[in-house]
């Protein structure tokens, strides 16, 4: 049994890549009091949840009930997450997007930065190799390490400086740019595969 939940939780670890959303997370979250960042990682890990528990039971029903298609998903993630990175990159602030804090724990921190097409995909895979009690526990389990990076972002920020934060964050917002294309590519390949 350890050896299949870490045969689902390591390639999971990569998917939800918790280090790697942590400068998103805190590019997002830059200038919010405590309390705020406290609700939103709150609601940001309740909705990763409910999405990736309601996927994993009922993910390849509603997408055929309502015809949509993984590539569908990916290309509609894709563009989402491309969005984001361009107007982060332009230097605008929340507040400027007209945001409410409590938005962005939804939509884009809970899904797509933690549950993305990337985690949805994997878990549809695991669950048909390794059933879906041990890709349940992976997913969980991976969220709950999200969960506690982003309550101590402010340390692990800390630790890269200011500067140094903000820097990681604008390349980490390049390469969120360059997945939302990769993301969209791969959507439409996977459409036009589909449809010969």
């Amino acid at each position: 049994m350890l050896s299949q939940f870490l045969l689902a939780f390591i390639p999971m670890f990569f998917a939800i890549d918790a280090l790697g959303i942590l400068p998103l997370f805190a590019g997002l979250t830059r200038g919010l009091s405590p309390a705020e960042k406290r609700k939103i990682i709150a609601l940001s890990l309740a909705t990763a949840t409910i999405l990736a528990i309601s996927f994993i039971f009922l993910g390849k029903i509603v997408f055929n009930f309502l015809g949509i298609s993984m590539g569908d998903f990916m290309i509609a993630g894709g563009m989402i997450l491309f969005c984001l990175s361009m107007v982060d990159l332009m230097g605008l602030t929340a507040q400027s997007r007209r945001l409410k804090p409590i938005e962005l724990a939804a939509v884009p921190i809970g899904t797509p930065l933690i549950v993305g097409p990337a985690v949805l995909t994997m878990a549809l895979m695991l669950m048909n190799q390794l059933g879906w009690v041990v890709t349940l526990a992976a997913v969980l389990s991976n969220i709950v390490i999200v969960g506690v990076v982003f309550l101590f972002s402010d340390k692990l920020i800390r630790l890269l400086g200011v500067s140094g934060s903000r820097a990681l964050s604008k390349v980490m917002y390049l390469l969120l740019a360059a997945i939302g294309v990769m993301m969209v590519r791969r959507g439409v390949i996977e459409v036009i595969s589909s449809l010969k």
